[in-house]
């Protein structure tokens, strides 16, 4: 077996592109494993771990292109030699395309939205290029420096616009899906979000209630931070406000700062239009006692609260979300080994995980994390699960220089195999999405990593329960029926909400955490 590294020095390709090169070359004949990637410090941890010698790796850099290929000798040199011809050749149907902003305004000049997704450091002279130019901007681009970010959102306001994002990573207007976004129905409620996914499991489970959406303006993570001062998020309300098919609208993010949240409340005070807020955080006093009624913790709650504002029934999947995770816990408790207490949950979600962590905080379960609810929640070593452990795979430290989880898969199923091998691990919490630009099978990507950690796991004598939501609707590319149905032949415990997904991973091991 051989192993070989290739280094191209200062030669930038898409992540996604090079997910698709990646599969090409692990699906050649003799082929053990291959990555073509960037060399971001992320990348370079990963192909340590999956044995590429060190050595081998030293000289490369965030801008470098890495090509790691293991296999039979002769099968690996033929197999790096279609990879070149891979990097190299054009792929079909992209000479036609727009290279440009300029070349794409001129193919249709009447566009008023331009979306970009490029490295974080590009992003913002294009963006600002776009807004020039009279055009509103979905930043899909993360690590977009600050500094940049509120240039960019006070010459937006300054010309009538917005910018949605930096991280932006959904929006729905007028129907049309930008971004990871699901096929949902159009109606009567608005949704203003930080959050890409919490975005994506309001809509949809909204959808499931029997509801639409009017639009979902995105607006990035760090709108309503202090340096921000929610200037998107501002124009967005007034947005949602003038639209005629916008009849309430919901706003989900982490909670805002006083100071910010003293702007959001003046706002909300003067809108015709009645605002449900969903902060998903640790409350403080003046936030509770500023919204009352109004404030929902959890995506659930602002589900249930949204379809109250517009007299809508509560579905029964909600009806009682608070209680069915304890009542399915006491009947399909898992047989677990004496030593298996702990949760590893591995989200492509970054709402997902920050909402996980929120229900251990309030059950009084310690556990740990790379985008830690509190300091003293913070796990060590990303790479490496200790205790109960919520690991956000979307954060920036992991997707720098490579597709997000919800795309590439490789991260999480290397990540299901390591926790398999803790004799601690007794609950893999998972979450899937689907959508718009999302895997085209989620499920179906992780299965063979669920089944192998399953194997090991009852090799030596244990049980490895898995636990799941998926976020999409039956209309969605992927087929929301067809995902859950193969979770579920692998014996996986299905939820209809994420937050319905951690009560019963933290119920499966209730009261092990303290053996």
């Amino acid at each position: 077996m051989a192993r070989i590294c290739r280094i191209h020095k200062a030669r930038y390709l898409d992540s996604v592109f090079l997910m698709e090169v990646t599969r090409r070359l692990q699906a050649e004949p003799g082929i053990t494993q291959g990555a073509v990637v960037m060399g971001t410090p992320a990348n370079l941890k990963l192909l340590l771990s999956l044995g590429f010698p060190e050595q081998d790796l030293k000289e490369a850099g965030p801008d470098d292109l890495v090509v790691a290929g293991e296999g039979e000798p002769q099968a690996l040199q033929k197999a790096l030699t279609k990879v070149e011809s891979w990097l190299s050749g054009e792929r079909r149907g992209e000479a036609q395309a727009p290279k440009t902003l300029i070349q794409a305004l001129a193919l249709n000049p009447k566009a008023n939205l331009a979306v970009i997704s490029l490295p974080g450091r590009y992003a913002g002279k294009e963006a600002r290029r776009a807004l020039e130019r009279g055009l509103n901007v979905f930043l899909f681009s993360s690590n977009v420096p600050l500094e940049e970010e509120v240039a960019l959102k006070r010459l937006a306001q300054e010309k009538g616009l917005i910018v949605m994002g930096p991280d932006c990573g959904t929006a729905i207007i007028a129907g049309v899906g930008i971004g990871f976004a699901n096929a949902v129905r159009r109606g009567p409620v608005g949704v203003v979000a930080a959050s890409g996914t919490g975005a994506q499991e309001f809509t949809t489970l909204m959808h499931k209630a029997g509801l639409g959406i009017s639009h979902v303006i995105g607006v990035g993570s760090h709108d309503l931070s202090d340096a921000v001062g929610g200037i998107s998020t501002l124009c967005a309300l007034a947005a949602l406000e003038a639209d005629p098919g916008t009849q309430v609208i919901t706003l989900i993010a982490k909670p805002p700062s006083s100071t910010v949240l003293g702007l959001l409340r003046e706002r909300m005070n003067k809108l015709s239009k009645p605002v449900v807020a969903c902060f998903l955080g640790l409350i403080p006093p003046e936030i509770a006692r500023a919204l009352g009624g109004r404030l929902a913790l959890t995506l659930d709650e602002a589900v249930v609260k949204t379809l109250g504002v517009l007299g809508a029934p509560c579905p029964s999947f909600l009806a009682s979300y608070e209680a069915s995770p304890a009542k399915l816990a006491r009947t399909e408790r898992p047989p677990l080994a004496p030593s298996q207490r702990y949760v590893r949950g591995l989200f492509a979600g970054g709402t997902f995980c920050y909402q996980a962590q929120l229900l251990f905080h309030w059950a009084g379960i310690p556990f740990r994390s790379n985008a830690p609810l509190l300091p003293q929640y913070a796990l060590p070593d990303p790479w490496r699960s200790e205790g109960h452990a919520l690991v956000d795979l979307g954060d920036e430290a992991f997707t720098e220089g490579r597709a997000h989880p919800m795309i590439d898969p490789t991260l999480r199923y290397e990540r299901i195999l390591q926790e398999a091998e803790d004799p601690e691990v007794a609950v893999l919490l998972l979450d899937f999405i689907l959508g718009h630009n999302a895997s085209v099978d989620p499920v179906g990507e992780l299965l063979p990593a669920l089944a192998k950690a399953q194997e090991k796991v009852t090799q030596r004598g244990g049980h490895l329960a898995v636990v799941a939501s998926v976020c999409g609707v039956e209309g969605d590319a992927q087929g929301y029926g067809s995902q859950v149905e193969k979770l579920r032949a692998v014996g996986a415990h299905v939820l209809p909400t994420q937050a319905q997904a951690a009560g019963l991973a933290l119920s499966l091991t209730q009261g092990r955490h303290e053996q």
